[in-house]
C-alpha cells in the first residue's frame, strides 16, 4: 500500500512518514502543491493525506484535490488541516475529499481513518506473497514452497516490511527505523547481519533468490522476471538414442 503525504511542515511530514512506514505502508512526501500534482500524475496511490494550507496559494490543497478528482480513477483523500471551521470541511468534502481531520490530531486516529479508507477500496491482504514465499500476517506464519520457515521476531519484522514493499528498494535507515523503532545512528551492520540470517532461511536452499542487494541503497525483495526453467525429463526414445 502506497500513501502520499502532502504537508509543508517538515516536522509533521516526518512524523507522519515515520508512523505510517512503521505500520507497513510505503510513503512519499510532497512539500507543496506542485510536487503533489507531479507525484499523483506519475504514481498510483492507495490514499492521499492532504494538507490544505500549502506554501503557494495558487496551488493550495483545494487545487490539488481538484486535480486528483479530475482523474478517471483517483485515490481516496484524507484532508488534514488546521482549518476546522464547518464551511472548510463542507467545501473539502464537496470537492471530493473522503474524510477530514483537523490539527492537532492523534496519530492513532489518523491511522484508523487511513485503514478505513483503504478498506473501502479493497481489503488489506491477510497474506503477502513473492513468488513461492508466503507470509500470513494474521498467524505470523512464513512458508516457502509449502515448507514452514521459523523466524525470530526481528527477522519476521524485516521480512514483512520488505514484502509489503516488494519491488521497492529499502535503505538500511528505513529498515532500522521500521523494525527497531529508533533513529538509524549508523547501525549498518545490524541490518546486514539480519539480512544474512533471512537469506540463510528463505533463499539459500532454493534456486530462485528473492532478497536482492541494491548497491548504494540497501535491499529489496522481488521475484526474478523469469523463473528458472527446469529441464524436461527425457522420453524413452531420447534415452535410447
Amino acid at each position: 500500500m502506497r500513501i502520499l503525504v502532502v504537508e509543508d511542515e517538515k516536522k509533521i511530514a516526518d512524523f507522519l512518514q515515520r508512523g505510517l512506514e512503521s505500520n507497513g505502508y510505503a510513503v512519499d512526501v510532497a512539500p507543496d502543491g506542485h510536487s503533489a500534482i507531479a507525484y499523483v500524475h506519475d504514481t498510483d496511490y492507495d490514499v492521499v493525506i492532504l494538507d490544505l494550507m500549502l506554501p503557494d496559494p495558487a496551488v493550495d490543497g483545494m487545487k490539488v484535490l481538484e486535480r486528483i478528482r479530475s482523474r478517471k480513477v483517483g485515490p481516496p483523500v484524507l484532508i488534514l488541516s488546521a482549518r476546522g471551521a464547518v464551511d472548510d470541511r463542507v467545501k473539502g468534502l464537496e470537492l471530493g475529499a473522503d474524510d477530514y481531520l483537523t490539527k492537532p490530531f492523534a496519530f492513532v486516529e489518523l491511522l484508523a481513518r487511513v485503514r478505513a479508507l483503504l478498506r473501502r477500496g479493497q481489503p488489506a491482504p491477510e497474506k503477502l506473497q513473492v513468488a513461492d514465499l508466503v507470509l500470513d500476517t494474521l498467524r505470523r506464519k512464513v512458508t516457502r514452497d509449502v515448507e514452514t520457515i521459523e523466524l525470530a521476531p526481528k527477522e519476521y519484522g524485516i521480512l514483512e516490511y520488505m514484502m509489503r514493499n516488494k519491488g521497492r528498494p529499502l535503505s538500511r535507515t528505513m529498515i532500522v527505523e521500521h523494525v527497531w523503532d529508533m533513529d538509524y545512528d549508523g547501525l549498518t551492520n545490524i541490518v546486514d547481519v539480519y539480512i544474512r540470517h533471512l537469506r540463510s532461511k528463505i533463499d539459500d536452499r532454493f534456486q530462485m533468490k528473492l532478497i536482492q542487494t541494491v548497491r548504494g541503497i540497501g535491499y529489496m525483495i522481488e521475484a526474478p522476471e523469469t523463473a528458472p526453467i527446469k529441464p524436461a525429463p527425457f522420453s524413452s526414445f531420447e534415452r535410447q538414442v
